[in-house]
């Protein structure tokens, strides 16, 4: 089947169309400055490596009609007409409480991913803008809404309730929830895979470490903890979010540093992480750099970025009681042996040892730790699009 799967963001659609039984990838691109004077789209496809064009997108629908034209268009295109396109799958951030699965849109599960907004509210306005975009061009087949935070619905209390007042919980339904979920479910998936053993009976931590990042514990199938929660700044530390913090600290910030709540989130999402600490970069290539160049706070930066990861890492081993593999995905796990060196390093009263002539692979699938390493640690690129068609394609087979 040819799902067409799309990431709609507020001034950005990127799109893949994928064959969801054979994974091949037919088409791929992304739509820029949508709503400003200079757009851009840039695409690939089978016919066409690479191809780039300028021009005014005006919103939303606009650019959804030319990414149609592109996918057809005689020359470049990847199919001959819309009716080879099976399904529309689409990322949306939040389910919130609502969603533990993905689920087909009609009008009441466009409604539930508003109400869904205040809690992301950088994410679920702009993926709603593709979802009726999509709606309004392609009538008759039908959308999917695949949930960053379905995942995760399989948390246990113990896990997904902050030590707050219950009422917190109960009554404003503030909670952990949680993120990046399909990309954890992809590689935890593709880990079983390689181990040559069914998913239901390994405890897997993955670790999606990016600009954001967030480790899960992937016990039997199923996430029983993980490190982002009600918003994405909690947890490890992040290119320029904090992770986190003693909420004491921002206490006295506000109190008695004369800091106020829009200043308070700025520098937690935007001012802290290894941008924060280095002061150089949120790009851990730059900060790597500056390391090896003798740039004291880019060292202190990289030491406490594999710090924080391992602590989580260790801390899920615990709570699964079994480590059997440790996945790194994502834009510096799967490109960063660097890093991965350092974390592992601090792994070995885990069981963990590390190839390190293995772990020279950049954004290649491959086995990591060494033939005798109690764990076995593994570099998986994330596919979260492939999922997202997989998961498209098995709801409307049903």
């Amino acid at each position: 089947m040819n799902i067409l799967v799309i990431n709609s963001g507020s001034s950005s659609l990127k799109f893949k169309l994928v064959n969801s039984i054979t994974g091949v990838n037919l088409a791929s691109g992304i739509l820029e400055r949508i709503g400003l004077d200079k757009g851009r789209i840039k695409y690939s496809t089978l016919k066409c490596e690479r191809y780039t064009v300028e021009r005014s997108i005006k919103d939303h629908d606009i650019g959804i009609s030319l990414l149609l034209d592109i996918l057809t268009d005689h020359e470049k295109g990847a199919i001959d007409s819309l009716s080879e396109i099976d399904a529309v799958g689409h990322r949306v951030v939040h389910g919130g409480n609502s969603f533990s699965n993905s689920i087909i849109i009609d009008e009441k599960v466009i409604k539930t991913i508003e109400d869904c907004s205040f809690m992301a509210p950088l994410h679920n306005p702009p993926n709603l803008l593709g979802i009726r975009a999509a709606m309004k061009k392609l009538p008759g087949i039908s959308n999917v809404a695949v949930f960053d935070t379905a995942f995760h619905q399989t948390m246990p209390p113990v896990a997904y309730i902050y030590p707050l007042p219950y009422s917190v919980f109960s009554e404003k339904g503030i909670r952990k929830f949680g993120f990046h979920g399909t990309s954890h479910l992809y590689v935890a998936q593709k880990a079983a895979e390689m181990i040559g053993k069914p998913l239901e009976e390994l405890s897997i931590i993955t670790c999606h470490l990016g600009n954001g990042s967030s480790i899960t514990a992937v016990k039997h199938g199923k996430s029983i903890d993980t490190s982002l929660g009600f918003g994405t700044v909690c947890g490890v530390m992040m290119g320029t979010r904090s992770g986190d913090v003693d909420p004491a600290v921002i206490i006295e910030l506000m109190e008695n540093q004369g800091m106020n709540i829009l200043e308070i989130k700025t520098m937690l999402y935007k001012e802290s992480g290894v941008l924060g600490i280095s002061g150089v970069s949120s790009d851990m290539r730059d900060v790597e750099e500056a390391d090896s160049s003798g740039n004291k706070r880019a060292t202190l930066a990289l030491e406490m970025f594999a710090d924080r990861v391992r602590k989580h890492i260790g801390a899920y081993a615990v709570t699964m009681g079994a480590l059997d593999a440790v996945v790194f995905t994502a834009g510096i796990g799967e490109n960063g042996p660097e890093t991965r060196e350092m974390i592992c390093s601090g792994l070995k009263v885990l069981g963990v040892e590390l190839d390190r002539k293995a772990n020279k692979v950049r954004g290649k699938s491959a086995v990591i730790s060494t033939h005798d390493s109690n764990v076995i640690v593994l570099v998986i690129p994330t596919d979260e699009e492939l999922m997202i068609a997989r998961e498209t394609t098995r709801l409307i087979s049903e």
